[in-house]
């Protein structure tokens, strides 16, 4: 079964057909170093290609990191990269914006890693004023082992989308009118780490990281960030409403769009909080206007 999620013919078939609609635009690579700085256990990154190319490196010392260099009020950010391979249980490798105090908004990838012929889980999540529970999580429709593929979010004043290769995989509205909070007056930077969580990655814990197979490498590239640099403390962008990411067609996803998102949903999603009513009895409002999407 875990195999068969690896190669869906009419998946592709699916994602081949249509217009592409308002797809982000293309990303500019650019090295590493331009945008983004290690945080912790430089010496568990190494440098390729001029920098164009990294890999973080996790052993059963420590795992590592970066951060980029400026906070951002919005926008389209991706980088692409290459999955642990092989046996990758425990480890999780992640992506994500975050801001910098106690009450954060947070955009989050997170890739749980498997033990050799299981596929990998991507969990996304958004937290609100320092809340989370929004999880939801999909098999891939591709070994993301194997070949580099395009992690993205788009992030402005009326939604938050998650891509992978320009497949919209989750759509966060903003939904202030239904008193949910969105993020839209903290600044973010844009992290990324490769990290051991045994206790509760794959599982839920039960399969335990084999430190046997260590070294465990993720590789990274096309580093992409085109979005409205602020200091930590703006409370507003202020380029607002003249970015291409902000224009009426980035509101709102299209009817391509819509058609990818739902073949996601019914063919890899695994889990999604707004229909757990054992965690959540009563649905949280924001799901009723995920459910129309």
């Amino acid at each position: 079964m875990a195999s068969s999620l690896w190669f869906l013919c009419l998946g592709f078939s699916l994602l081949a057909s249509g217009a592409r609609g308002a797809t982000p635009r293309k990303p500019v690579d650019v090295p590493f170093g331009r945008g983004y700085v290690p945080t912790w256990a430089f010496d568990h990154i190494k440098y390729f290609n001029g920098g164009s190319e990294i890999q973080l490196s996790l052993d059963k010392y420590t795992g590592t990191g970066f951060q980029s260099k400026g906070s951002y009020l919005f926008g389209h950010f991706s980088m692409q990269i290459k999955m642990v391979p092989g046996d990758s249980a425990g480890t999780v490798t992640a992506f994500y914006l975050s801001s910098q105090n106690s009450e954060h908004d947070e955009i989050d990838f997170e890739f749980l890693g498997n033990r050799t012929g299981q596929p990998y889980i991507l969990q996304t999540n958004v937290f609100t004023g320092g809340k989370g529970n929004k999880e939801q999580r999909i098999y891939l429709w591709f070994d993301p082992t194997k070949d580099y593929h395009s992690y993205s979010v788009l992030w402005n004043l009326y939604q938050i989308v998650f891509f992978v290769d320009d497949v919209p995989i989750r759509v966060f509205k903003n939904s202030k009118d239904l008193g949910v909070k969105f993020p839209f007056d903290q600044p973010m930077k844009i992290y990324s780490s490769l990290w051991n969580a045994e206790d509760w990655a794959t599982r839920g814990g039960i399969e335990k990281t084999d430190w046997a197979k260590a070294p465990f490498v993720a590789s990274y590239k096309s580093f992409h960030i085109d979005g409205c640099e602020a200091s930590v403390n703006a409370k507003f962008c202020e380029s607002q409403g003249k970015r291409w990411w902000d224009q009426k067609e980035f509101q709102d996803l299209d009817t391509a769009q819509f058609r990818r998102l739902r073949w996601v949903r019914e063919k890899f999603t695994i889990y999604n909080y707004c229909t757990d009513r054992v965690r959540l009895p009563s649905v949280p409002p924001e799901c009723q206007r995920d459910r129309d999407i």
